[in-house]
């Protein structure tokens, strides 16, 4: 099956001319021409590389997962309460209408009837949550076109079979992956959490280590009990997250998010702008003494111009540091909702968050796609042997070991936990040229806009610089093996503006 391969293709059109070999390999063989299971999981790998990229969000028990599903996608669809549908893993997918399906055990589908009450509420009247295995919601939103997420039931509930839920999901005993990036919330860093993480990364990643994986930390504004400097604290705590998880290489970055304020800056209503703009016209020692706490800022008695009910609903949409945040905004002159809807996703840290989410997984949407792909088959020519095995396996593995992009990943993962002799600078640079702060050439090359030094002359300099500083003498071999990487990025750039100017 070698000869098959041209290592000129992209890795998913490598990945397609395997998985086209080995199908033809099972229809040859007289063991498996008449069964219908073993081709079907063949068509499943095969069309996982033409569908939206997975994201599961996973995490301990009330982590905020749910909240940060509803942000990401910008509307009330996963609900947040401690219902029976936030015990079961839940698949959000693009769909022309919203419909709810529960798979259940044995391979039997239902519907599932789904209402509004402030949010999607699923009702499970008729159901036995024990016999769901997850459930599929179809939701026509534009998030979700090139990304499946999956919002995964809290891992230390006190259920086990709640957690065995999730476990199944990203760490299955068949070793077949079923999500191609992991989206890993933190309130605290136990060992529990380091165990699962590492589980979850040498799954993901294969046993080269983990291409994607991404922390957050979570409920951010509660790290600061609500003070306006709430965030501040927060990305404190996400720093040393950082700094203990690059001990071992488990995650590419930990960033601080408030998903209750990006949701309630993503669906902010006229009203809510209303009343937000009553309490910040309020005298400020005034306003600061009625929101001391809770209780006394939904008082009855209170005298302040926006009703109890209206009061306590803002609180619910936006927490005590939501509100310090917007009444803080509209008070520096933000005259509009959109402007303070803008101020606020801002400052909740979804901005950040999806920022790396685009350079970690959606710009390498395709390259993850393949890596399940290829895990994936690996597992199943192994678990299902024909003559033709080695042979697949012959060009499945130096795809795996070899392929430039899935070095890059593996190293954005492991500079962060491995000694080098790179100094501050150069080791920025080799991140940047690695596709540390996305994948395109510029952000590679770090250029701006209107930049003299132009593509090709930059990629070409970048690429003797990396040359002689992966010869230097006094270099490890972790150093030597980056620094070679990040020639090969450099001189791929090189390549790519030759043909432009060819073309």
């Amino acid at each position: 099956m070698n000869k098959l391969i041209d290592t000129d293709m992209s890795t998913s059109d490598q990945v397609r001319a395997i998985l086209g070999g080995t199908i033809q390999a099972y229809r040859a063989d007289p063991a498996y021409r008449q069964r219908p299971d073993v081709h079907n999981e063949l068509d499943r790998i095969g069309r996982r590389l033409n569908q939206p990229i997975r994201i599961a969000l996973a995490g301990t028990l009330k982590a905020g997962k749910s909240t940060l599903v509803n942000a990401l996608v910008g509307e009330d669809i996963a609900p947040t309460d401690a219902t029976e549908a936030t015990r079961i893993v839940t698949w959000f997918r693009n769909g022309p209408t919203p419909k709810v399906t529960a798979n259940h055990r044995g391979g039997r589908r239902s519907n599932v009837p789904i209402a509004r009450n402030g949010g999607l509420t699923f009702d499970f009247a008729t159901l036995d949550p024990e016999d769901v295995l997850d459930l599929d919601v179809e939701w026509p939103a534009a998030e979700l076109i090139d990304t499946t997420i999956i919002d995964t039931p809290g891992t230390s509930s006190l259920s086990r079979d709640v957690s065995q839920r999730t476990l199944q999901l990203l760490v299955p005993e068949d070793s077949v992956p079923r999500v191609d990036a992991v989206v890993f919330l933190l309130r605290t860093l136990n060992a529990a959490d380091i165990a699962l993480l590492k589980q979850i990364g040498e799954l993901v990643g294969g046993s080269a280590g983990a291409l994607g994986v991404i922390g957050v930390a979570s409920r951010a504004d509660e790290i600061g009990a609500g003070r306006i400097d709430a965030m501040l604290s927060a990305r404190d705590v996400a720093k040393r997250f950082t700094s203990e998880m690059d001990k071992t290489g488990i995650c590419q970055a930990v960033v601080p998010v408030s998903g209750l304020l990006a949701l309630a800056a993503r669906t902010l209503r006229q009203s809510e702008f209303v009343a937000l703009e009553k309490l910040a016209a309020v005298d400020a020692a005034e306003l600061a003494k009625a929101m001391l706490s809770v209780d006394r800022f939904v008082r009855e008695d209170s005298e302040l111009p926006v009703d109890a009910a209206t009061r306590a609903a803002l609180l619910h949409r936006f927490g005590m540091f939501g509100l310090r945040i917007s009444i803080a905004v509209l008070r520096t002159g933000v005259t509009d909702s959109v402007g303070l809807a803008d101020e606020l996703l801002e400052r909740s840290g979804l901005v950040a968050l999806r920022d790396v989410i685009d350079q970690q997984f959606a710009q390498r949407s395709d390259l993850l796609k393949a890596h399940t792909a290829l895990l994936s088959l690996r597992q199943f020519v192994q678990s299902n042997p024909i003559y033709a095995t080695p042979y697949i396996l012959a060009d499945i593995d130096p795809l795996l070991a070899d392929t430039h992009a899935f070095e890059e990943l593996r190293l954005l993962s492991q500079l962060r936990s491995r000694a080098t002799t790179l100094n501050e600078d150069e080791m920025v640079s080799l991140r940047r040229i690695i596709g540390g702060s996305g994948t395109d050439a510029a952000s590679r090359l770090g250029l701006q806009p209107g930049d003299p030094y132009d593509g090709p002359r930059a990629a070409f300099a970048a690429a003797q610089r990396w040359r002689r500083r992966a010869d230097h003498p006094l270099n490890d071999p972790f150093t030597t093996r980056a620094c070679r990487a990040a020639v090969r990025s450099a001189e791929a750039m090189v390549a790519e503006y030759a043909a432009r100017g060819r073309g």
